[in-house]
């Protein structure tokens, strides 16, 4: 259409007066279906060749302008009463003064998800500081920061609040909803700053309507009247705290500077001194209160002293590389301590009480999973000379047991290039972490399979992967751990000395912990997801993201409760349109390991953004992931084919 939308389509056809509700035409939604939590990947035979399928497509409103800010008023009063597929009419961009309103996506029904909006500043209007968004780690700050302002902005004015007087037939919808981030600071597509400045905003609102009736004058009211108003508050420069904005750049750059400092000193982890670990509850992710909580404090012997650009010089825990136990009595903050390490990975937002605690990149919480799906993984490393002479060099169950589905998540996680594993005991299988010296006396190893992870711990430091584990119930550890720390009463203690005193007095680790090598981790490649990813239609396989645990994948639900590391329920939608690109790519038949296709879509982001996940949505909703996630799910959907390489 000349890359005039959808709008004009409709104009021309019936000539500029909407279609009146009378269901003439269909939504093409370029791939995307009228609910917005659903939405389907551009087909490979979209494109000329694998790679391509990350080329930006040009999506449904882009192209040239609409009209003005008044035209679109004037569009809105015209198509006012009238059927509520009439919205399609101003589909498109529309220059407003200051900004680009673009509408991208129109819901097909009052009840569907509500339809995908952005604008665009210019940087010249916007005016941030280069300095603000040159470097990437600060550019990705400062979309942080102006997507909880732009967001804070709209709920400030109660526009997030859907109105509802109850009925079909009564008035409905009109709230603006913009993705609100959690503790962490991430890549997301909500806020977007181009290289020469220019912001872009996404954002969803659900079109107001009276039964499937349109109302135009109160959809006026959003886009043409608040909309401008929320724009120069939350985007522009001059309507910012400026201390605030500098404050939370520097905290997110600060502790990118800490991790990134690690593998100079040796560690893979780092705690902050004075740092609050302790949440508010399981529910929420958010500090407890500093009186109720007993800020972290580093045993001395263990402490290390780093330099931050906008901080200076700052001590804590370093934890080196190797084998780490936490260790104490129940309820004392062992857990505490790890979970804050395993979200370490991330970078806080100010206030968070973790902003000082960081971990290896590459770092991987595993753990036991009953029943999860594992295909073809070589787990010999831990279980072997199964009965009647099965093999587990290939394992494949759709039903796998505690030590199998631990075994294959290690061996997953070093797939793609952990080189840090944590692990909590209270998430184990108990056969698959120790068996004692008098189990052994009792079962001949021959015929035991497992070989306890205890006895491989060793053989991964000598491949450079470290470990840190919560232990509270098996001293046998204590002959392995290069470092031992007690959490007594929230209070963390060196006790490394003492616990391999006590590991002497009791006799050196059973036999059968004394392996020598590691074993393989084999390369494997995605062959097939079923369903296919391109129905006949020519349409990719819809998915929706329910829960951040939770992907439906065509009619397959996907259950990512195990993966812990997961921060965000819009890491999880970028996961799922992940699953939908891998998809396209294994039907081009272009075969990759599970790990080369990984970096590829990492490359690709670095280069392109997020939105090559899903080329024509403009998602507004989605927040990077890494890798080891994307990983992760790929291995538990339910429908994958894989054989090793």
């Amino acid at each position: 259409m000349g890359g005039r939308g959808r709008g004009w389509y409709y104009k021309h056809k019936y000539g500029g007066g909407g279609r009146g509700g009378r269901g003439c035409g269909q939504d093409s939604g370029h791939g995307a279906a009228d609910d917005g939590a659903t939405h389907t990947h551009p087909s490979a035979a979209d494109h000329g060749s694998d790679d391509e399928c990350y080329t930006n497509a040009t999506p449904s409103g882009e192209g040239r302008l609409v009209g003005s800010s008044n035209d679109l008023h004037a569009s809105l009063q015209r198509i006012n009463g009238k059927g509520y597929k009439a919205y399609h009419d101003i589909q498109g961009r529309w220059q407003c003064p200051g900004y680009v309103f673009c509408l991208d996506h129109v819901q097909g029904d009052p009840f569907a998800d509500p339809s995908r909006c952005r604008v665009q500043v210019l940087a010249g209007t916007a005016n941030f500081p280069s300095q603000l968004w040159q470097a990437k780690i600060r550019r990705t700050a400062l979309c942080d920061y102006l997507t909880r302002c732009f967001a804070g902005v709209v709920s400030a004015a109660g526009a997030d609040i859907r109105q509802q007087a109850g009925g079909w037939h009564r008035e409905k919808g009109g709230e603006m909803t913009v993705d609100v981030p959690g503790q962490h600071v991430l890549e997301r597509t909500s806020i977007l700053i181009s290289d020469q400045g220019d912001v872009e905003a996404r954002f969803t609102v659900a079109l107001p309507a009276r039964g499937r009736t349109v109302l135009g004058d109160w959809a006026a009211t959003i886009l043409t009247t608040n909309l401008p108003r929320y724009v120069k508050q939350g985007l522009h420069w001059a309507s910012q705290d400026a201390r605030a904005v500098q404050a939370h750049i520097e905290c997110v750059e600060n502790t990118q500077a800490l991790r990134d400092a690690l593998p100079s000193r040796g560690l893979i982890s780092f705690v902050g001194d004075s740092s609050v670990l302790p949440r508010v509850s399981g529910a929420s992710d958010k500090p407890m209160a500093k009186g109720q909580a007993i800020p972290f404090q580093s045993p001395a012997n263990l402490s290390v002293e780093l330099t931050l650009p906008n901080r200076g010089k700052v001590r804590g825990l370093g934890i080196r590389s190797g084998v780490m136990l936490i260790v104490g009595g129940g309820f004392h903050g062992k857990t505490t301590l790890l979970k804050a390490i395993e979200a370490g990975v991330y970078n806080k937002i100010p206030g968070d009480g973790r902003e000082l605690v960081v971990t290896d990149p590459n770092a991987v919480k595993v753990r036991a999973e009953d029943g999860r799906r594992v295909e073809a993984v070589d787990i010999t490393p831990f279980i072997n000379n199964l009965p009647y002479g099965r093999s587990t060099s290939a394992f494949s169950s759709d039903d796998a047991s505690g030590s199998t589905s631990q075994a294959a998540n290690i061996q997953e996680a070093l797939e793609v290039g952990a080189t840090t594993l944590l692990v909590d005991e209270d998430t184990c299988a108990t056969n698959f972490m120790i068996r004692d010296a008098r189990m052994q006396a009792l079962v001949a190893k021959e015929k035991e399979p497992i070989t306890p992870f205890l006895s491989k711990i060793k053989a991964l430091a000598d491949l450079k992967v470290s470990c840190i584990l919560v232990i509270g119930g098996s001293g046998d550890y204590f002959s392995v751990a290069d470092t031992i720390l007690c959490m007594e009463d929230f209070a963390a203690k060196d006790v490394t000395s003492e616990a391999h005193a006590i590991a002497q007095q009791f006799g050196d680790v059973p036999a059968v912990c004394n392996a020598s090598a590691y074993g393989q981790v084999t390369a494997r490649t995605p062959t097939a997801i079923h369903p296919a990813s391109v129905d006949g239609r020519g349409r990719g396989i819809k998915v929706s993201t329910r829960t951040m645990d939770l992907i439906s994948y065509g009619t397959v639900e996907l259950n990512l409760s195990g993966v812990e590391q997961l921060a965000e329920k819009s890491q999880t939608r970028a996961i799922a349109f992940a699953l939908q690109l891998i998809a396209s790519q294994l039907a081009t038949k272009r075969l990759r390991t599970v790990s080369q296709l990984l970096k590829h879509i990492d490359k690709e982001i670095d280069k392109q953004g997020l939105d090559v996940l899903a080329p024509r949505l403009k998602a507004c909703d989605m927040a990077r992931p890494r890798r080891f996630e994307i990983a992760a799910a790929l291995n538990r959907l339910r429908t994958v084919r894989m054989k090793q390489w």
